[in-house]
């Protein structure tokens, strides 16, 4: 099966949506937290989050196109500042997957999907109790994206939450976390290690 730039164009928007959101394979499943200054939380599931540096510790997210009835998230990030990142489990992905719909602002996402807010000392943005593991996050820059009008979120780590378990030969093992992976808008998957290789030094590469 082939697609041209132009049959992908011909295709109706939402075989286009589900099909282009799948191509990069699974991405990470995470629900952002955030709140703002009336005190009125917002909870969004997001597929985009990547790393983006360790020194300082920068992560990033893609925000859709902004419009007056959504974006909630970025609206709220550039209120206070802070905003929080949650794997999603098994457990309640269902609940999580909910949250991407176009509630009012004045909707809670996690009152109406079931998920419960958590809060740690001097940190505004509301942690998802339910997850294990989480991240607390201090809003830096923001860049534009003008080709299609999306923004990409850029933010360093304050907190990093995470069992005991999941650290292994200080790596994280993700499989033991319990996460789960998201591909196109609607489909999760559960994470297996198949192998874990050294760190690559150009004279220990094998001969395939």
């Amino acid at each position: 099966m082939i697609y041209t730039k132009e049959q992908i164009e011909q295709l109706d928007r939402i075989t286009r949506l589900k099909i282009i959101n799948s191509v990069t394979g699974i991405k990470p499943a995470n629900l952002i937290g955030s709140v703002n200054n009336s005190g009125q939380t917002n909870l969004a599931v997001f597929s985009s989050v990547v790393h983006l540096g360790s020194d300082p510790a920068l992560l990033g997210f893609i925000c859709r196109p902004q419009t007056s009835e959504v974006g909630h998230t970025y609206k709220n990030i550039q209120e206070n500042g802070q905003y929080t990142i949650n794997h999603i489990h098994p457990e309640f992905v269902k609940n999580a997957h909910y949250t991407s719909g176009k509630f009012d602002e004045d909707i809670s996402e996690f009152e109406r999907c079931k998920l419960s807010e958590e809060y740690m000392k001097d940190f505004k943005a509301p942690f998802v109790k339910e997850s294990s593991f989480k991240i607390g996050m201090r809003f830096k820059e923001a860049l534009d994206i003008r080709l299609n009008g999306t923004v990409l979120v850029i933010g360093e780590i304050e907190h990093l939450i995470l069992p005991d378990t999941a650290l292994v030969d200080d790596d994280i093992d993700l499989e033991a976390t319990n996460s789960v992976g998201i591909s196109g808008l609607n489909s999760y998957y559960s994470l297996s290690k198949i192998e874990k290789y050294p760190y690559i030094r150009v004279n220990e590469v094998p001969e395939f």
